[in-house]
């Protein structure tokens, strides 16, 4: 009887597909919902309309660094995913195995350490100035809000972040994505406590500083523990062996690149828009239920993009079978799961608006919200058919992320000023939900039936 109560425990995490990675991964992101849910009260009681618009707005506004970043850092993750596979990274940070995929893997890293600080700078000079321009031309004199310093302190911590991240794509695609998973909680945890600090201290704008500083401390103490395999690899002298940017990273860059700049039409523009034509209050109504959906939907994605490094050394293999049989039953927990969590969400509001009306009225109208989870769902299907095809080391959603970004990003212009947040869902739904998954499940189906087939035959 004990070795089955003993067996259980185990057989619940195959069933879920919970490994360590993966369980990091959720309870960071469980934080976020939990710790979301403490903010979001925490916001209504300090901050009155118009302050949560600038809040929320913040947010979108710093998003703008996806351009950048250029999608570089996924780009990073699969070239280290695909060298790393012929090598073993031993304890106290040591690597062992083919020399070419050592000096291949150490000028990666060289060259992402070079492109992200050149980026930081003009990332820092473009969001400062257009920050202050946007913020300076639509704030309503009736409503003054201090924005200024909260701004430049989002985007001082936010160059920290930007310059860490590549690092722990490139650790990732090494194989410690346990431990850059675990980092995540970290930040998690140590960003949320010090935006709660900020809030306490009555001084709530400084929140999403609040949160990215944090961060950007968590991650540096993980740099720092990691500095016996980082700091040999900046210093390897790669020579011939080095990776071509012209002929190996840029073709794949490119299109990764416009793919992950597009995808800043369907979410950070939503906010922006709304505060522009409607105001902060509708801005911040937007904020929040968006804030609260993807939410969930970046906890269920935890299955799929914890697996993109495994994908990535798979593929390399050519080990298509447990490729597929990997990503199917990935697929198939997350997606049952973040329906699972749409639905207690939505009975959960249904309390709410029921119980506490205030805060209800800082969220968009149930029939509304339920419309747009469940686009977010749709885009958990098309970011997991993605994620696939990208770790093949190329990006065959381009033309559609293109197509999607220009009819969603004409959409909200146009619903956002004649029907607000509502028609701004809609033509979400219509654009960024089923338009995308129809074509992007197409696409999948045609690249995975073409690039598996046996060398001989392609």
């Amino acid at each position: 009887m004990i070795p089955i109560l003993s067996a259980a425990p185990q057989r619940l995490k195959n069933l879920l597909g919970i490994d360590r990675a993966v369980g990091f991964t959720v309870l960071a992101r469980s934080w976020s919902i939990l710790s979301g849910a403490l903010t979001v009260l925490l916001i209504a009681h300090f901050l009155n309309l118009q302050e949560q618009g600038y809040y929320y707005t913040f947010a979108s506004l710093v998003s703008l660094q996806t351009v950048f970043e250029l999608g570089f850092s996924y780009v990073i993750l699969q070239l280290a995913a695909h060298e790393g596979a012929q090598l073993q990274f031993l304890p106290g940070g040591a690597i062992s195995g083919d020399e070419v995929s050592h000096s291949r893997l150490a000028s990666i890293l060289q060259k992402s350490v070079r492109w992200y600080s050149l980026a930081a700078l003009l990332m820092a000079a473009a969001l400062l100035i257009a920050g202050f321009h946007f913020f300076s031309t639509h704030t309503q004199p009736s409503h003054a809000v201090g924005w200024r310093l909260p701004w430049i302190c989002v985007v001082l911590a936010a160059i920290f972040t930007f310059q860490m991240d590549p690092i722990f794509s490139f650790l990732e695609g090494c194989g410690f994505v346990a431990q850059v998973a675990r980092l995540r909680l970290a930040q998690a945890v140590t960003g949320t406590t010090l935006a709660w600090i900020a809030f306490a201290l009555h001084r709530g704008l400084f929140a999403p500083a609040a949160v990215i500083f944090g961060q950007a401390v968590a991650g540096l103490v993980f740099l720092v523990s990691k500095r016996q395999l980082l700091i040999p690899l900046l210093r390897h002298s790669t020579g011939k062996r080095s990776v071509r940017w012209r002929a190996e990273i840029w073709p794949f860059q490119w299109r990764i690149a416009i793919s992950f700049f597009c995808s800043y039409f369907i979410f950070p523009l939503f906010s922006p828009v709304l505060f522009a034509y409607r105001g902060a209050a509708e801005a911040g109504r937007m904020g929040m239920s968006l804030s609260i959906a993807t939410a969930l939907g970046t906890v269920a994605y935890a299955w799929i993009n914890t697996k993109a490094a495994p994908f990535g050394g798979m593929i390399a293999r050519r080990d298509f079978t447990t490729l597929d049989r990997t990503f199917f039953r990935a697929l198939t927990q997350s997606g049952t799961l973040l329906l699972g969590g749409d639905v207690g969400v939505l009975g959960s509001l249904v309390v709410v608006e029921r119980y506490w009306r205030p805060l209800a009225t800082r969220m968009l109208p149930i029939p509304v919200f339920s419309l747009l989870m469940f686009t977010v769902f749709l885009n958990h299907l098309i970011s997991s058919e993605a994620a696939y095809l990208r770790a093949h080391k190329r990006e065959p959603f381009l033309v559609l992320s293109i197509l999607v970004a220009l009819l969603t990003g004409v959409s909200t212009w146009f619903t956002g000023r004649l029907w607000g947040s509502t028609g701004v869902t809609i033509g979400y739904f219509l654009c960024g939900g089923v338009f995308y998954l129809a074509g992007g499940t197409y696409i999948f189906a045609q690249c995975r039936r073409l690039w598996h087939r046996a060398p001989g035959l392609l």
